[in-house]
Order: C-alpha cells, then structure tokens, then sequence
C-alpha cells in the first residue's frame, strides 16, 4: 500500500510578512548601512496591501492600468525591493537584494524611478512621494474621464512615514487632495511615533487625524500588526468618495527584541546579535537571503493574480473604436500629434511679419492658445496666478470634483504641491504638464523641479516675472539669482527667450523633449521682436547662436537673453556707428548650447573678441562665456521697487552702459 505525500502547509499570513523582514534586515546588515526598522514595521501592512489589493503584473509592469504604488517614506526601500523579489518582478533578483546600496545596483538606498522593475516613482526627500501621488491620483481621474473606465480605473497606494506628514508640503497636497476628492488615493502611515532623533513626541504632537479631516479625507485607525483590521480598512478606502488616510499603529523594527520600537532601528543595520535574536524571535530559522519555497510560491502567486485583469485590458482596448484606441496609446506614449512643427512654424511667421512688442508671458499665452487644442495630452495650471502667467487659454475648461473632464487645474497657494503633483502627472503617462508661478517662487517649486529632473520627466515649468522688469513689486519679487541657481540643476533645462518667435521655439523643444524637464523665465514687461526674418529652424534648439552679425571685423562679441537682448541689439547699433564691429549673440538656453559641437561653440563665443554679457541678473555662470576678464552688465545684488524702466536706468543695464563699458576696455 502506498499513502500519497501530504501536501506543504500552505503559508500563513505571518510568515508571508516575516520574508520581508529578514529580507529587509539581512540586506541592511550586508551593506552596512540603511533603514531596516520601517521595512519591518510595515511588513504585515504591505502584505495585506499586495497580496490581496494591489492590481499588477510582474511580467508587465508598465501597462497602463495598474494600481500604483508610492513608497514615500523612501527610506525604508527594502520593504519594496524585497516585495518586488518575493513577487517575481524578473530583474530584482535575489542578488540585487544582496548588493543593496551598492554601485551599478537595481537597490539604491533611496528607490529612484524604474517603473520597468515595478518603481513608480523616486522617493527620497520625504514629503515628495505623498505630494506626487496626489498628482498620479489626479492623471487617473483625467484621464478617466477622457477615455472611461474600461480603460483608466485604478487605485493610488501611498505608504508614508511620520516625517512625510511632517514635511510642509504634505499639508498643501492633502489639502488639494481633499479639495479635488480624489476618492482612489488610499494612503497608508506608518504611525510608528518614532524618528531619528527619538519619540516623535519631541517634535510633532500634531492631531494629525483630526488635520487630514479637515482637509476632507476619510480617516481610519488600524492595528498595523492586525491584518484583519488592515484589509477592512482598505476595503472600506476603496469605497469613499475622498481620499483615505490609515493610521496603521505600528511597532518600528517589528521583531527586534532589543532594538524595535525605538529609534536605533530607524536608521542602523540592527547587527549580527539583534539579527540572530530576531530570527529566534520571529521563528525563522533560515540562512540570509534565502525564503523558503511555500513563502517564496504564495507571494509569486500574489504576482500571477493580476495578469488575467491585464490581459482583459488589453482585450477591451483592442475592442475600442479605432479613433479611441489611438487616442489613447498616443496619449500613453506621449507622442505629439502630427501637424505640432507645422502650428509652431506657422506662429513664428506671424510673428515675424508683424514684429509685435509683447511680454514674453503674453508671448507664451499665445503659443499656449495655439497648442493647447492641438496637443489633448497638454493638461495646464497655476499656483493662483494664472492671469499674471497667462498659463490658462481661453474658454478651458477647469478639472474639479465634480468633473475631472477639464485641462486646467487651479492649483492655490500651493507651489511646491503643485510642482510635485505635476511630477506625479507626467509619471502617470497619458499628460504632459505645464503650471505656471512667479520665478521667484521657484525656490517654493525646488525641491520637486530637482526631482523632475532626477527622473527625467517631461514636465514644463512657466516662471514669469522673471528679473527687475517686474518693476514696482520690489526686490521680494525680484528674482536676481534664480536663474543662476536653475541652471544648476543637471538634466533641466532653463529658458530665458528674448522675444515671441524665441518663445514659440522653446515651447517646441520643451514639449519634445521627452526625457527633460524644461523651466521658461518669462518678462512681466513688453520687449520688442528681435527675429524679424523667419527662419523654419528652430534656432533655440542650438542653445545660442548669432542674432546679429558684425559688420566689418567682429571686434566684440555681445551675449544675453531674455529681455536683455533687445538691449544688445541696440548696443551693437551703437557700436558699429563708432566703427566698431559687433555680433549680438542670443543664449535662450545655456544648457543647449553646451551640448553642441566644440567648433560651433567655438564661433557662436568668437575666441579672440572682447565678450560682454548681457543679463539683468547675477553674474553667476558668466565667466564660462565671456572669461573672468569679460564684462559684464547686470545686477550685483537685489533690486529696488519702481518702474521697471528707472530700475534698467539706476542698475545700468542699457546700450549706452554697454558702449561706455565696450569703449573703455577697447
């Protein structure tokens, strides 16, 4: 007689969780460096969160309809990487997990955006994540109301820390979050109390569940431990009509007898002692990095679970009306529509023909008037400035609670929320973002415009008012070193245009540029048409090129932008009636112009003339172009508040300080 094996136990819920904490605290410890504590904590939280809810498919984990989720509290990333091994993501092997931290890894300490490995997005600086997930929740509900729910119908999952809800910016975003009821954004707080200096008591003592009420959320409180009470608190989220906060009451560094529940678990590998003590604690008496096979075959079959959901999607967009199915795959993969050149070729003709005299923020407005209808990806707004940036065209309609169907949000008050949200939308795919502010608020956008262009998204950032041509507002809105600071941030690219034709040209290369994002300075004060003979090139593309010749010998070789090339342009005038020859360089984009070829550089700089640059700001950056011996005509501090026209005078910044200075040194 024969007796038939008895089949493997199948894993119950607590060894499921306890995989992600030895995973977690084993990487830790190999690198010697990390936060094991919050993996470890929110272990049973995203077990119940991606073994029963989320929607996604390992062996697509980019198709459009999947749930998203946010690890905002980025610190504790080992709770996602070992959530990606465990669920057969193919490229975050066991071996990634053992060179966590380390150079050339798929595992950086901080999760950076590879939504191809199941990373929607980068989440260092805390705040950011839960801001940018507001944006991502906001791009599903845009883009549902465009194409449907067969099409566009899933959730935001955000896992936040103790510090995110901290961070300023998660009061503007949960704010905006509840205004515009976003009902499919679930966020997930890891209520631990506890922070790198010690409880959290020392520092926030806010009601923060009675804070997020107010804002209109729907509130909830969990036993983090209880996965019971965890997944009736989902289910619920899941069915509101405003964005959810789980408070899930939570032991940091669950398991660590000695170290857990306190903050020498936050951000230490635990040791070799606390480690083996852990495992004897937890019953787990594997070597590190090694899951057992009834572990490893229930979290791949939370893996293999949404991969009928997918291929019903996609049964259901080949179903689509042709018109439909095209919309949307162009949308999703940000292409722009045929007829995009010809519209922008056709603008700067006019232009040129009839040489206007125009802010470059009204300049913009228009372009915007011209693009907007042509490109359905473009979704626009401001930080309730939207007359003073012209970012909004005529007769759009605006996304709100009740219909999310418009392309333009009204972001408030609420820069840096607004300029992390627009991360979120471009990261969703399907929107190309643009919102607008005064440049000198840039500094409230930074942290989230760094992070656009850390992860390469196609974001457009419209900063009018962007020097002393403000005029009376006064030096607190008068932004003499931004551009300076902005042209510091690799992968961004910074616009200053001289004119509508320039502006037109840099919209172009902003919204073709897929993978950059792109900041336009724009003038609050009119400026005169400067490309006066149309050209089909997109001459900004070069980054800088030769605006006016020199008549004769080029003796002097004259550099700006924005509103301070028309300046040169008279300049040069002047110059060369005293017979003396001038080029007029045009700089829209000192970015661009770094990339060209080092013999183009070479004749756009003219090596060998005396160089002058241009600009009513900072010096800052100059000396690269026109050499530490070059003159230069601009700002060397703040402003003053008067008429824009006596401030050029005072600081002077004209053609006639240009020729005096020019005449001087020759």
């Amino acid at each position: 007689m024969t007796t038939t094996p008895a089949a493997p136990e199948a894993a119950t819920h607590e060894q499921l969780a306890n995989a992600i904490r030895v995973l977690a605290m084993d990487a830790v410890e190999a690198a010697k460096s990390g936060h094991p504590g919050m993996p470890m904590g929110m272990a049973d939280v995203a077990t119940v969160l991606f073994g029963r809810f989320l929607k996604f498919d390992p062996a697509d984990p980019t198709w459009p309809d999947r749930d998203r989720f946010v690890l905002s509290a980025g610190h504790g990333s080992m709770l996602l990487y070992s959530i990606l091994h465990l669920t057969g993501h193919p490229a975050m092997t066991m071996d990634e997990l053992r060179r966590f931290r380390q150079l050339g890894s798929l595992t950086p300490g901080h999760p950076e955006v590879m939504q191809s490995h199941g990373i929607e997005t980068t989440t260092g600086p805390l705040g950011q994540g839960l801001a940018t997930a507001v944006g991502i929740a906001l791009a599903e509900r845009i883009l549902n109301a465009r194409f449907g729910d067969d099409l566009v119908d899933h959730y935001t999952y955000v896992i936040a820390s103790d510090g995110d809800l901290m961070e300023g910016i998660s009061h503007e975003a949960a704010s905006l979050a509840g205004h515009l009821g976003l009902g499919k954004l679930i966020v997930l707080w890891d209520d631990n109390e506890i922070s790198i200096d010690g409880p959290t008591e020392l520092s926030f003592t806010d009601d923060t569940l009675a804070r997020f009420r107010a804002y209109g959320w729907d509130v909830r409180e969990v036993d983090g431990h209880n996965p019971q009470q965890i997944a009736m608190a989902v289910d619920y989220a899941r069915t509101t009509d405003a964005p959810s906060l789980i408070s899930c009451k939570t032991i940091i560094g669950y398991g660590a007898p000695n170290k857990g529940g306190t903050h020498h678990c936050h951000g230490a590998p635990l040791g070799s002692e606390e480690i083996a003590a852990t495992r004897a604690k937890l019953g787990w008496s594997h070597e590190p990095f090694v899951i057992p096979e009834t572990v490893e075959q229930a979290w791949r079959g939370f893996g293999r679970r949404g991969a009928d959901a997918r291929a019903q999607w996609a049964d259901r967009l080949d179903a689509c009306e042709p018109a439909l199915r095209d919309a949307f795959r162009a949308a999703a993969e940000g292409r722009l529509p045929e007829g995009f050149a010809a519209a922008i070729d056709e603008f700067k003709r006019k232009i040129s023909a009839e040489t206007p005299k125009l802010a470059t923020r009204v300049a913009s407005g228009n372009v915007l008037d011209v693009l907007v209808p042509l490109v359905p990806q473009i979704v626009g707004g401001s930080a309730d400035l939207s007359p003073s940036n012209n970012t909004r065209v005529k007769n759009t309609a605006v996304v709100q609670r009740t219909g999310y169907g418009g392309r333009y949000i009204h972001y408030g008050v609420r820069e840096h929320a607004m300029a992390a949200a627009m991360n979120g939308l471009a990261l969703h795919g399907g929107i190309i973002p643009y919102g607008g502010t005064f440049l000198q608020f840039s500094d409230y956008c930074r942290p989230a415009i760094r992070l656009s262009a850390l992860m390469r998204q196609r974001v457009v950032y419209v900063m009018t008012h962007d020097s002393i041509g403000l005029g009376e507002d006064g030096p607190t809105h008068q932004p003499v070193e931004h551009v300076a600071a902005l042209r510091a941030i690799p992968n961004l690219l910074v616009f200053r245009p001289a004119d509508a034709v320039e502006t037109a040209e840099c919209w172009q290369i902003a919204l073709e540029t897929a993978d950059r994002p792109s900041l336009l300075a724009l003038t609050r004060q009119n400026v005169p048409t400067v490309r006066t003979e149309h050209a089909r090139e997109n001459l900004s593309a070069r980054g800088a090129y030769v605006l006016r010749p020199a008549e004769g010998g080029r003796k002097v070789t004259l550099f700006a932008t924005g509103s301070e090339v028309s300046i040169a342009v008279e300049a040069r005038r002047l110059l060369q009636e005293r017979g003396i020859g001038a080029a007029v360089v045009s700089m829209p984009s000192w970015e661009l112009f770094e990339q060209q070829d080092a013999a183009y550089r070479a004749e756009v700089i003219g090596e060998g003339t005396l160089r002058v640059g241009i600009e009513a700001l900072v010096r800052l950056g100059w000396d690269r172009y026109i050499g530490s011996d070059g003159i230069f005509v601009g700002m060397k501090g703040f402003g003053e508040s008067a008429p824009y026209q006596e401030l050029y005078e005072h600081f002077g910044i004209t053609a006639d300080a240009v020729v005096a200075a020019v005449a001087a040194r020759l």
